[in-house]
């Protein structure tokens, strides 16, 4: 996403959601735990516009997406969002379905890595958002369910029949995303679905730590990581290869790549600057 924006300022009040800051790390709180952290369209466009503002401001290098109360989130609003659906026409449903797949790739495109926590639910949209992140931090409690058939709709739902089997395979996302079965922690870990298990409870601290860890480690290095990470998915070899040198060949000119090599020569840890 470009740094380059117009006269709008930052927003410092979100409605829908609670947003903290803490020397590059952001963390951003689904908070209607009554609800289990159920979305709304509010909910949706201020992830959405939340995403695209700390993607231009450049202040952010490693945000933690989590849920207030006893989940993760639990989808889409039953009665706010499903049941108002039943009364739009087919151009304001194509524009409600973009914006919730303009959410997934905020999430995708951000240049700083997304590592969602999750206790408890993560089910039908909550369950896409924790996929869509770069790391899976999740308790025993969490499970992981793609709801959309149950509900009549498809599987195929704001990316998850391509992000899925590229994160588990395709035998378990045809799976998951035909049958709408919960799967729990132990199993999710075993397909890959999560990226570390903590103990019950734990998830918030564990990935609190790991953004700590990635946002005072080598910013513009993550932010490319996972620039090609998403774009060589579908890829050639050849024009990934390609990719890939010229990338490290813009990195190497870059001042984080001379202060590794002035760090090691002096024997000390290097002050990255994210340049």
């Amino acid at each position: 996403m470009s740094p380059f924006t117009g006269s709008a300022p930052r927003t410092e009040d979100w409605c829908h959601l609670r947003l903290t800051r803490d020397d590059g790390v952001a963390t951003v709180t689904l908070a209607r735990p009554d609800k289990l952290n159920a979305l709304t369209f509010g909910a949706y466009a201020d992830l959405r516009d939340l995403l695209a503002e700390l993607s231009r401001e450049r202040s952010v290098r490693a945000l933690v997406l989590a849920g207030e109360g006893r989940g993760f989130c639990s989808g889409g609003d039953v009665d706010e969002i499903i049941g108002a659906t039943l009364s739009m026409d087919t151009a304001q449903l194509l524009d409600f379905n973009r914006m919730t797949g303009q959410v997934v790739r905020a999430i995708r495109e951000c240049p700083f890595p997304v590592i969602a926590a999750v206790h408890g639910v993560a089910a039908g949209a909550g369950a896409v958002l924790a996929l869509a992140a770069d790391f899976r931090i999740a308790d025993p409690s969490a499970r992981f369910a793609f709801l959309f058939t149950r509900v009549g709709l498809s599987g195929g739902d704001m990316g998850a029949a391509y992000l899925l089997p590229r994160v588990v395979g395709l035998g378990h996302a045809t799976r998951l995303l035909m049958l709408g079965d919960a799967v729990r922690a132990p199993e999710a870990e075993r397909i890959g679905l999560i990226s570390e298990l903590t103990d019950e409870g734990r998830a918030d601290v564990r990935a609190a730590e790991l953004a700590r860890r990635l946002a005072d480690g080598p910013a513009l290095a993550h932010a490319q990581t996972k620039a090609l990470l998403t774009a060589e998915l579908d890829m050639p070899l050849a024009a990934s290869v390609e990719l890939d040198a010229a990338t490290q060949a813009l990195l190497m000119n870059g001042e984080d790549y001379a202060e590794f090599h002035a760090a090691f020569t002096e024997k000390r840890p290097p002050k990255w600057q994210g340049r």
